[in-house]
C-alpha cells in the first residue's frame, strides 16, 4: 500500500477547513448560490463533517472540510483526517494555510486515514484514493516517509499468527533489507546455544517454529545506533497459560519489533549517516514439554542468571539477550521497544508510550516531536531503589517480582541490567494497538514513539 500526496500540479479541488466559531464568515465569503447550498446542507463545521460546493455548471468547484472547535481538536491527534473519509474519492489541495505548527501531523492524518488491511476480506477492492496535495511548506518526502514506516508496522501486527510466526517476521525483516540494502544474518533453533543466545532459546524453545534472532545492519560509517525490538509473534504465556480473554490480542506481542522495522524503515530511507544495527529476537512463547518451568533458573549472554517466577515474563528474557549482544559494540545509542507490561497500559493507557531513559538529552526530544508529530510518549523514572525488587536471593535477577507494584519500572530495571557500555540507553514500553477507531487511526495495530524517536535521534546522535 502506497500512502502518497497528490502531484504538486494535480487538478486538485480547493478544500476549506472551517471551524465552527467561523462558519458565518466563511459562508458570507461564497457566491450566493453556494451560500444557499451550503445552509441547505446543513454545514456547520464539526469535526468529521464535509461538503462539496458547486460551480455554475453544477459541477464540484470546491469542498469544505470541518475543523469542530479547539476543545475538538484537543481530542484528537488528526483533525484534519476526521473528513478526509467522508469527501468523495478525487484530488484536493487546501484554500488556506493550516493553523500555525500544525501542518506537518495534519498532513500525515490525511495519508494515515488512506490506510487499509484487507489482506483476509475476499474479494476487496483497493478503495478510490483521497489525495492531498502536500500544503505549502511541508516536506512531503518526510510524512510520506512517515506514513510508510507506520504502514509497515500496522500491516505486521494486523497480520494473525498463523501467517507471521518467527519465520515470516525473519522473511520481513529479509524483504526490508534487500529493499535498503542492508547486510543480514539469522540465527536458529540449536544454533542459539553456542552462539550464546541462552535465553531466546528458552523462551522459543517449546513454539511451532524455531525460535531465532535476526541481525540486520546498515550503513557504513557515522555514529552506531541499535535498535531492538520484542518480536513474540504470539503470547500464550507459557506454562502459565493466559487465560482466553488475556490471549485474545496477542498477535499483537510482536509489536515492538515491527515498531522497529517502521522505524529503520525511515532512518534507511532518510539516508541517515549512521551505522545502523537492528535485533529482533522472534520467537513463540508456547506451552509444552519443553516449555521453561517456573522455578527454572537461566543463564543469560551477560552472565547474568534469572529465575523464572513466571513465564508470561518472557519479552524482558528476548530481549535481555539482545541487548547484551548490542551493548557489546557500545553503540552510542541503544533503543529497545517492546509491547512489554500491562502495568503501562495501567498506568498511561493505550495512547501514550511510556518510555525510560536515564539520559536527560534523549528524554527531552522525544516528549518535544512526540507533541509536535502526534505521536504522543511520556518519560517514566529508573527508580533505583526498585532494583532490590528484581532481585530474587536465589539468582541475581527475578523476572517477574511478586507484589504487583512498578511493574513497568522494574522491566525496565531488568533490562537496564544488561546495557552497560552504550553511551545512552532508551526502553519503550509500547502498546501496539489502537482500540478503538479514530481518524487516521483505524483499530488495529499501530507504531509508538516511532516518529518521536525520528525526530529525536540526530540531535542526540550529532547529526
Amino acid at each position: 500500500m502506497t500512502l502518497a500526496f497528490a502531484p504538486a500540479d494535480a487538478a486538485a479541488l480547493p478544500l476549506w477547513l472551517v471551524q465552527c466559531d467561523e462558519i458565518e464568515t466563511w459562508r458570507a465569503g461564497l457566491p450566493e448560490t453556494q451560500q444557499a447550498w451550503a445552509r441547505a446542507a446543513g454545514f456547520g463545521g464539526g469535526l468529521g463533517e464535509a461538503l462539496l460546493l458547486p460551480g455554475p455548471d453544477g459541477a464540484p468547484a470546491a469542498a469544505a472540510a470541518g475543523y469542530g472547535t479547539p476543545a475538538q481538536r484537543r481530542r484528537e491527534r488528526f483533525a484534519l483526517a476526521a473528513a478526509a473519509g467522508a469527501l468523495p474519492p478525487g484530488d484536493y489541495r487546501l484554500a488556506a494555510p493550516l493553523p500555525a505548527g500544525t501542518a506537518e501531523a495534519e498532513s500525515l492524518g490525511w495519508l494515515l486515514a488512506g490506510y487499509r488491511f484487507d489482506r483476509y476480506r475476499a474479494g476487496s477492492e483497493p478503495p478510490k484514493p483521497r489525495r492531498l496535495v502536500a500544503p505549502e511548506g511541508v516536506d512531503a518526502a518526510r510524512v510520506e516517509r512517515f506514513a510508510a514506516g507506520e504502514a509497515l508496522a500496522r500491516d505486521l501486527v494486523n497480520t494473525p499468527a498463523a501467517d507471521m510466526g518467527p519465520g515470516a517476521l525473519e522473511a520481513a525483516c529479509a524483504e526490508l533489507a534487500g529493499q535498503f540494502g542492508a547486510r543480514m544474518t539469522v540465527t536458529r533453533g540449536e544454533a542459539l546455544a553456542p552462539a550464546n543466545l541462552p535465553m531466546i532459546h528458552a523462551v522459543g524453545r517449546a513454539g511451532p517454529e524455531e525460535p531465532r534472532l535476526v541481525d540486520m545492519s546498515w550503513g557504513e560509517t557515522g555514529p552506531r545506533l541499535t535498535l531492538v525490538g520484542k518480536g513474540v509473534c504470539f503470547d500464550t504465556g507459557g506454562l502459565n497459560l493466559k487465560p482466553a480473554q488475556g490471549m485474545a490480542l496477542m498477535k499483537k506481542d510482536m509489536g515492538g519489533a515491527a515498531t522497529v522495522l517502521g522505524l529503520a524503515r525511515m532512518i534507511m530511507d532518510a539516508g541517515w549517516p549512521v551505522r545502523l544495527r537492528v535485533l529482533i529476537p522472534a520467537v513463540e512463547n508456547a506451552g509444552a514439554g519443553h516449555a521453561m518451568r517456573p522455578g527454572d533458573i537461566l543463564t543469560s549472554r551477560k552472565g547474568l542468571t534469572v529465575e523464572i517466577n513466571h513465564t508470561d515474563a518472557e519479552g524482558r528474557l528476548v530481549l535481555a539477550d539482545a541487548l547484551a549482544l548490542a551493548d557489546e559494540e557500545a553503540p552510542e545509542i541503544v533503543v529497545s521497544m517492546a509491547t512489554l507490561t500491562g502495568a503501562a497500559r495501567v498506568a498511561v493507557g493505550p495512547d501514550l508510550a511510556p518510555f525510560y531513559t536515564g539520559s536527560d538529552g534523549l528524554a527531552r526530544a522525544p516528549l518535544d516531536g512526540g507533541a509536535r508529530l502526534a505521536d504522543p510518549v511520556w518519560r517514566m523514572p529508573f527508580h533505583d531503589p526498585y532494583e532490590t525488587m528484581i532481585e530474587p536471593g536465589i539468582a541475581d535477577l527475578d523476572n517477574a517480582p511478586s507484589g504487583g507494584f512498578a511493574g513497568s519500572i522494574t522491566a525496565a530495571l531488568f533490562l537496564r541490567r544488561f546495557v552497560e557500555q552504550a553511551g545512552a540507553y532508551a526502553h519503550f514500553d509500547i502498546y501496539g494497538w489502537q482500540p478503538k477507531s479514530a481518524p487516521g487511526r483505524p483499530r488495529g495495530g499501530a507504531a509508538q514513539g516511532a516518529r518521536a524517536l525520528f525526530d529525536a535521534l540526530p540531535g542526540a546522535l550529532g547529526l
